[in-house]
């Protein structure tokens, strides 16, 4: 299955990732949520300002979607610096970080996206690069084998991951800003609608129409902006333009989107532990065979949400739905054995 789906967070390719730099804000006053961390970039970029440095080392992880890749630019933006963008994958030897590091100018800004995924040969240089601003080299091998030091101009690293647990502990201590970015409240996607609305052409939209269209973004901005613009067309099409609660429920029902902000795949995934599986519990290995799906795919991409609004449980012996799922899903209450709340016993009827 593709990840690229209209309910992930994970960008769809290279074209909506266009589309989205005319949504994106370019300073931290216009950047909407967040407030503990933009809070803190403020003094700290104030600070380097003054002191004409750079900020420093900034790692940003959470789930795909929340604007990690918006803020390094904002940063970048602020400090009035270039901004170099590479990824983990794109670092396969440590020439290609010294590569990188000897373009950057006095203050630039290095954004590496997916840094957990770097080679731990090439953490080895980014090391002296980010304490002192120093790369060095191993020529040679054996008994002529010597080190060669390249000096490189004081920069900004920014790393930002999904999956903060697979970094090294000596990578990670060497950020002197670490954020956890937190999924956005329903007030602040609208907060972020409205602004699309507006850099989209598409005036001022009612209220409540937008609301619809937040509580389905699974507090997600990249989601959110998407479901604008799909509902943006069937409106075009269907209803002149005119954006209502009806235009924003029949444009993403067409979708497969229903009212929670699940799609089709979260719902077979729910139905398959229901039905196939008297609402568990059960392994998530014999639920993506079930499926004829990947099982970390399901774990990735699916059940965050799912755990997020209470309908899924893991527990020791597996995957089980809670009662408010089998609510959701329409089963009666004796058809499964569900859960009240994530985390307690089964209860057989």
């Amino acid at each position: 299955m593709s990840t690229e789906r209209l309910m992930s967070g994970t960008a769809a390719g290279p074209v909506e990732e266009q589309t989205n730099w005319a949504l994106r804000p370019t300073r931290i006053e216009e950047y909407v949520g967040q407030p503990e961390l933009l809070e803190r970039l403020s003094i700290a970029i104030c600070a380097g300002r003054e002191r004409k440095e750079p900020v420093e080392h900034v790692l940003l992880h959470g789930p795909p979607g929340l604007g990690k890749t918006t803020l390094a630019h904002v940063i970048a933006s602020e400090m009035g610096s270039k901004l170099h963008t590479t990824s983990g994958p794109a670092l396969a030897r440590g020439t290609d970080l010294v590569s990188c590091l000897t373009r950057l100018e006095h203050g630039d800004v290095l954004f590496i996206d997916e840094i957990h995924r770097l080679p731990i040969a090439v953490e080895e240089f980014i090391y002296p690069a980010m304490e002192d601003f120093k790369i060095d080299i191993c020529v040679d091998s054996g008994l002529h084998a010597r080190t060669v030091q390249i000096k490189c101009k004081p920069f900004t690293l920014i790393g930002a991951t999904t999956r903060a647990g697979l970094l090294s502990a000596p990578l990670r201590s060497r950020f002197g800003l670490t954020h956890h970015l937190r999924f956005y409240r329903p007030e602040e996607l609208l907060e972020i609608l409205s602004r699309s609305c507006r850099l989209l052409g598409m005036g001022d939209p009612d209220t409540r129409s937008l609301e619809a269209i937040a509580r389905r973004s699974r507090g997600t901005p990249r989601i959110a902006n998407r479901l604008l613009r799909r509902v943006r067309d069937f409106a075009q099409v269907r209803a002149g333009g005119r954006l209502s609660t009806r235009i924003v429920d029949d444009a993403l029902a067409l979708e497969g989107v229903d009212a929670l902000g699940l799609d089709e795949l979260d719902r077979t995934y729910l139905r398959t532990i229901a039905g196939t599986y008297s609402g568990g519990p059960v392994g998530l290995e014999t639920v993506a065979a079930t499926m004829n799906e990947d099982a970390g795919t399901l774990e990735d991409v699916v059940e965050p949400y799912l755990l997020q609004v209470g309908f899924l449980a893991r527990t020791r012996r597996g995957r089980a739905l809670t009662r408010a799922a089998a609510s959701h899903l329409g089963l009666r209450p004796e058809a499964a054995p569900v859960l009240d709340e994530p985390g307690e016993a089964p209860l057989f009827r």
